[in-house]
């Protein structure tokens, strides 16, 4: 029988020593009891085949249902799946981290259960281990999930080799199960989120609009669709910017700020945020100001080409050049240029969507 370490860690303030020590009990393949937000999970080293064996053996469980995966980033998502079909993405998006398993076809062969917990001890661990775990809930197959730590360790202790108390698991639901493996939306389990709300994030239409950083020309054409979609009384769409820089964290223009606030729309909030794979994958339409943007984005996702659009394709101009320049750095009266021909291809997509 193995001796269990017991640890005491504090949820919103986790000691860096202890986090340390379960990563590295994981990295040689050893078991860990974890918290998650919704149960007390097992965890192994997903790499480790001999850990994940052991994790069968001591959940009791058959070989055939394998376990889910834990990761700590959305980017790593495929790393471990393949062919993720656009509403998987809109789901992660929506729900991760949090509570939301995600089935996948695996990278190899099969399916796999994924998703990112919602919990900063968990995240901590699987960040510091630099790989997916292993992770069911804490207790034998066919007994009550463990919502507090005494319930984990009362069956467990003397078989696994760390164990985590970090009071009660904060939801105390298990997660709610979907399988998108075979490009349908399939509820396996309603846990902590409803079916209403998966089905409601699965089938919003996404319109992305995309520049180079996210401050100027993209914000106009965001605060534009909204403004129209919010006048139709439509919520069936999400209208979100980006940009193709590594920036993210920052403002709109104040040329951007001020003609927008003169037109009724404040964008004071407004942060940017980086185009990323998993940005372009979620989303319906793409729709970018430049040429360049069309090229750096195909480099990055070339997936995405058949909903990649230059903006100014749908307004209404007699003119060859289909980019709408950056105004970052010119006048006011550019900017108001800019702004208006944005408009103009905006009400064109939003007569379409």
């Amino acid at each position: 029988m193995t001796s269990t370490k017991i640890v005491k860690i504090d949820p919103f303030n986790p000691q860096e020593n202890y986090l340390k020590e379960a990563a590295q009990i994981l990295s040689e393949g050893g078991l860990v009891i974890l918290p998650t937000e919704t149960v007390y999970g097992i965890a192994a080293n997903s790499l480790n085949p001999k850990a994940v064996a052991r994790l069968f053996e001591i959940k009791k469980r058959p070989k055939d249902k394998s376990f889910s995966l834990l990761i700590a980033q959305k980017e790593n998502i495929e790393e471990f799946a393949r062919n993720i079909p656009r509403f998987a993405y809109k789901l992660m998006a929506k729900f991760w981290p949090g509570p939301l398993t995600v089935i996948l076809k695996a990278k190899t062969e099969g399916t796999i259960g994924i998703r990112i917990p919602d919990n900063k001890i968990a995240l901590k661990i699987i960040s510091l281990l630099g790989a997916g775990v292993a992770c069911p809930s804490a207790n034998i197959s066919g007994l009550p999930a463990a919502v507090k730590f005494e319930d984990a360790i009362k069956d467990l202790y003397g078989l696994v080799d760390f164990a985590i108390d970090a009071g009660p698991a904060k939801l105390g639901v298990e997660s709610s199960v979907v399988d998108c493996a075979e490009g349908c939306l399939k509820i396996m389990r309603e846990g902590a989120i409803k079916k209403e709300a998966i089905e409601t994030a699965a089938g919003k239409k996404t319109v992305l609009f995309v520049c180079t950083g996210n401050s100027c020309r993209s914000v106009m054409a965001q605060a534009l669709l909204e403004k129209k979609l919010k006048e139709k009384n439509r919520d069936d769409v999400e209208v979100l910017s980006a940009g193709i820089m590594m920036l993210s964290g920052l403002g709109a223009s104040e040329f951007t700020k001020e003609i927008l606030k003169k037109e009724g729309m404040d964008v004071s909030c407004h942060r940017s945020q980086r185009a990323t794979k998993g940005l372009l994958r979620k989303s319906d339409i793409i729709l970018v100001m430049e040429k360049i943007h069309e090229k750096r984005i195909l480099e990055e996702a070339p997936d995405v080409k058949n909903r990649l659009f230059l903006l100014k394709e749908f307004a209404k101009i007699d003119d060859n050049n289909l980019d709408i320049l950056d105004p970052i750095a010119a006048s006011e009266e550019f900017y108001e240029e800019t702004y208006m021909i944005i408009k103009q291809a905006v009400e064109r997509v939003n007569e379409i969507i």
